[in-house]
């Protein structure tokens, strides 16, 4: 019997996900897996088959569209010194409009390409 790890945080998960993937196992072994030393609280076979896409289509970055633009953001307000709540309120809502256009852009370009697979699987994203 192996030890269980209780609450791992998601990119630990999707960490795991992609190794596995890399490793050719199907989802629904990664799943097991994943059940078998995190317990039955781990993202779903559907959550897990969404990320084995993902990385087959060559994500390599395990963190969420939220944690990525949270990262851009950290990375950017790295080393400034803010001295007010006010200055950081400020930093924060002038932010999004320092981004090179390219940021915006290849999240669009993103959108377009999940789009036209959708199209092109009859209407159903989900590819079975």
């Amino acid at each position: 019997m192996f030890k269980t790890i209780a609450d791992p945080a998601d990119c630990e998960m999707r960490s795991v996900i992609r190794f596995l993937n890399a490793k050719k196992v199907k989802p629904a072994e990664i799943h097991r897996q994943l059940v078998e030393i995190y317990g039955e609280n781990v993202m779903t076979d559907g959550m897990i088959r969404k990320w084995v896409r993902q990385f087959n289509d060559g994500r390599t970055n395990i963190h969420d569209g939220v944690g990525d633009l949270l990262l851009s953001m950290m990375r950017d307000f790295r080393g400034r010194r803010l001295d007010s709540d006010d200055d950081a309120e400020s930093g924060v809502q002038q932010w999004p409009s320092s981004l090179a256009a390219s940021f915006f852009e290849e999240g669009i370009d993103k959108l377009v390409s999940r789009y036209d697979k959708c199209l092109n699987n009859g209407s159903n994203y989900v590819e079975k």
